[in-house]
């Protein structure tokens, strides 16, 4: 790695949950050799969504669907993202039943800008007879109170929530993640790290390099980065918070690799397709 070729501070927003700070802990500590700690803010992925369409901070964590309307201004990093298989997002309703009843019901998703919902409109275009009703947009933690309570029909949720939604006494409708997997083949994309290309191409990869290096650190010491897992995943029970890591950091967060790419584009392009995104260019996606 050149050492000064990120020695100089970078801005970054990634979000509280665990796979994200067990990924960053490391750099975010300073003991990845030759790279001084970022500037580091706690933000969810719809609010780091919204810095990215702005041009805010140097580096940020995204949806894989906020892509097309950034890579003007932001490269997509090969690394630190978060892809994986059987990690998908749930549509969770009050009832057991079959998707066909959610035709013309309203749905609760964290974001219109989301991977998440590029994927479950992908999967309600062919699974749900005359598509689904109203979207309401809510926070994260307020969905699957508002599916148990009756204020929604039904709920997109991701992360954590695959493991703690039948605590709320809920049921799940289908997996995005199974219906993109069974279609494609290919590794579910959720959730990317860009940089700024005005960082300058040496910059970059230096950056790439520093993360994917951090990545390793994480695994090979995982206790080192348990006080900061665990200082912002707060109302988490531990346990979970290790579910949540063992789904959602594996060898695509280290390095995107073909599949990974494919996976990404071949999202990018179905979304576009159905006139959910604008469509990428051939090389929107290349690392410089």
């Amino acid at each position: 790695m050149d050492t000064n070729a990120i020695a100089a501070p970078l801005t970054i927003a990634y979000s509280p949950c665990p796979n994200d700070t067990f990924v960053f802990d490391a750099w975010a500590h300073g003991r990845v050799p030759g790279a001084a700690a970022p500037e580091v803010t706690f933000a969810d992925i719809d609010v780091t969504n919204g810095m990215a369409e702005r041009g805010e901070l140097d580096v940020l964590k995204v949806s894989y669907a906020v892509l097309p309307w950034v890579l003007e201004e932001y490269a997509l990093l090969p690394c630190g993202g978060a892809l994986g298989r059987g990690c998908g997002p749930l549509v969770l309703i009050r009832e057991a039943g079959e998707p066909a009843a959610l035709s013309g019901k309203r749905v609760a998703v964290p974001s219109e800008r989301s991977t998440a919902y590029l994927l479950f409109r992908l999967w309600a275009a062919t699974e749900v007879p005359g598509g689904v009703g109203e979207i309401v947009v809510l926070p994260f933690h307020e969905i699957m109170p508002a599916v148990r309570d009756g204020a929604v029909d039904a709920g997109l949720v991701i992360h954590e929530a695959r493991f703690t939604y039948q605590e709320y006494g809920l049921h799940s409708l289908a997996d995005m993640g199974e219906h993109w997997e069974a279609t494609t083949g290919l590794p579910i994309p959720l959730g990317a790290i860009i940089a700024k290309r005005s960082l300058g191409a040496e910059r970059l990869r230096a950056l790439a390099d520093t993360i994917s290096t951090s990545v390793r650190m994480a695994w090979k010491d995982p206790s080192a980065s348990k006080p900061y897992v665990l200082e912002h995943a707060q109302e988490m029970d531990p346990a979970v918070a290790e579910q949540h890591i063992g789904l959602y950091v594996n060898e695509f967060t280290e390095e995107l690799g073909a599949d990974g790419y494919a996976a990404v584009r071949g999202l990018l392009t179905r979304a576009a397709d159905e006139g959910l995104v604008p469509p990428l260019g051939p090389d929107a996606l290349a690392f410089p």
